[in-house]
């Protein structure tokens, strides 16, 4: 996982004694305050220490589209977001906020741009609640100031005894991982998050969703910047139809549903008692090439399991499953050397990235990078130009994961220049090795300086506490 950030000048919104006065009219100013939280789904630190995150990637956009700065002030716990908003301390959040009728009568929303559903969360292996009934006399807990707590309090009206403890200074995504530990019995988390949450914690389950499926959306003061309300209108409304929104959200979430229980288990089995043995053999592929050696040992575990021994029926081979040309072209003598094989596939998805066009930008250019190590650069620039026919963007991966399973089929790899390939193993290749990868981010540490697919054009400015 990336490395998230709890850092902040003060704790709290009056911890050092201060309370910032409403924020100006943003054309006044030339720039946007905006309340965020530190989080996976929202906005973090990248291990190159730059930023990411879906709400700060669609902030960014909307700065650059209205001309203005942004200064984005981190809150050290959730039920400081709202209150900051409603007080003109902020033109609006982005935080991963849900839309509640509550909620609606004090703020103004933007345009939904993600559903998402309530789910109780119990841990593998326990009994499965069948109904909040179940749930009576354990430990549940949710962060305070949540919408979770609005579901909770119309559950109770059906179930009195009912009781939960709301916690401070936690995100879900902390409570969730005191969950895998045994440490409390539920937790309620929308689904997004349990997904996000499930390649770390595979033990996690879902007993059964809360209420009806909710919506997130940016929520703006009622008297706020009347503007900057506007032109958020116009923008969501502008990148759902070009589809910049469904692109933004697959290069957060579109790698998650691709691996089962039992592969993140084994991966993570793997990862303590095999990797080891790699390690500096990959990081030697990093001093090498300068790709994050935890990427490329994303990509052997993907190929071989981390298994030098491995063969396949048409004979590719070796721990980063070399074919006999490749391994001729990148001077390897034996395909079952781990050594020559890590560092011969180092290199090898090196030229397949450097191989693409210089405007195919970051994260993509490396996504398809590892399309083309695996099904050949021919098929992915023929996949580019079916892409491109079909009205797509071929220059990034969430359009060319439409376009790959289509060199399939006669109708349309006739046409191309490298005809048939089986098209969708690349994207299945590509969006394990994905996932592979955010795990090992969160549990392995850098090695020196390295090249990162999270690089972004954008410069976010540098995080702000609520009272700094």
């Amino acid at each position: 996982m990336r490395v998230l950030i709890s850092l902040f000048f003060c704790a709290g919104l009056t911890a050092c004694g201060w309370i910032s006065p409403p924020v100006a009219p943003a054309r006044e100013s030339g720039e946007l305050v905006v309340v965020t939280r530190n989080g996976p789904t929202t906005y973090y630190e990248t291990v190159d220490d730059k930023f990411a995150g879906l709400e700060h990637d669609l902030v960014m956009l909307f700065a650059k589209e209205t001309g203005l700065k942004v200064k984005f002030v981190v809150a050290s716990q959730f039920n400081e977001i709202l209150p900051t908003v409603i007080k003109n301390r902020a033109h609006f959040a982005a935080a991963g906020i849900t839309m509640t009728e509550d909620r609606k009568r004090r703020l103004l929303f933007s345009t939904a741009y993600q559903t998402v559903q309530q789910q109780l969360v119990y841990k593998s292996g326990q009994n499965k609640p069948s109904s909040f009934k179940d749930v009576i006399g354990k430990k549940l807990q949710v962060v305070a100031g949540t919408s979770y707590i609005e579901r909770l309090i119309q559950v109770k009206r059906k179930y009195p005894t009912l009781k939960w403890t709301e916690v401070k200074n936690h995100q879900t995504e902390d409570l969730l991982a005191s969950l895998a530990e045994g440490e409390i019995d539920y937790v309620i988390a929308d689904s997004h998050i349990v997904q996000l949450s499930n390649i770390f914690h595979p033990e996690l389950d879902v007993a059964f969703d809360v209420g009806r499926p909710e919506y997130l959306a940016w929520a703006f003061p009622k008297n706020g910047d009347a503007w900057v309300y506007k032109k958020s209108q116009e923008f969501f409304a502008r990148i759902q139809s070009d589809g910049t929104l469904k692109r933004l959200q697959d290069r957060y979430y579109g790698h998650l549903e691709r691996l089962q229980q039992a592969d993140v288990i084994g991966f993570l089995s793997r990862m303590n008692t095999v990797l080891p043995k790699y390690r500096a053999l990959f990081q030697e592929g990093q001093d090498l090439t300068g790709i994050d050696w935890r990427l490329l040992a994303a990509l052997g575990y993907q190929e071989s399991k981390w298994d030098p021994l491995a063969t396949s029926p048409t004979n590719v081979r070796g721990l980063m499953m070399l074919t006999e040309d490749t391994a001729d072209a990148m001077g390897v003598t034996d395909r079952l050397d781990p050594k020559q094989s890590i560092l011969a596939g180092a290199k090898y998805f090196l030229q397949q990235r450097e191989n693409l066009p210089p405007r195919i930008p970051e994260p993509d250019r490396t996504w398809i990078a590892l399309a083309s190590y695996n099904v050949g650069y021919g098929h992915v620039e023929d996949a580019r130009v079916l892409a491109q026919r079909q009205g797509l963007n071929p220059n990034v991966w969430p359009d060319l994961k439409r376009s790959l399973p289509l060199l399939s089929k006669a109708e349309f790899h006739t046409s191309l220049k490298h005809g048939y390939a089986r098209g969708g193993e690349p994207v299945i290749f590509a969006e394990n090795i994905r996932t592979y990868y955010e795990i090992l981010l969160k549990y392995e540490k850098p090695h020196r300086q390295f090249f990162t697919p999270e690089v972004r054009e954008n410069q976010s400015p540098k995080r702000n506490s609520l009272a700094s």
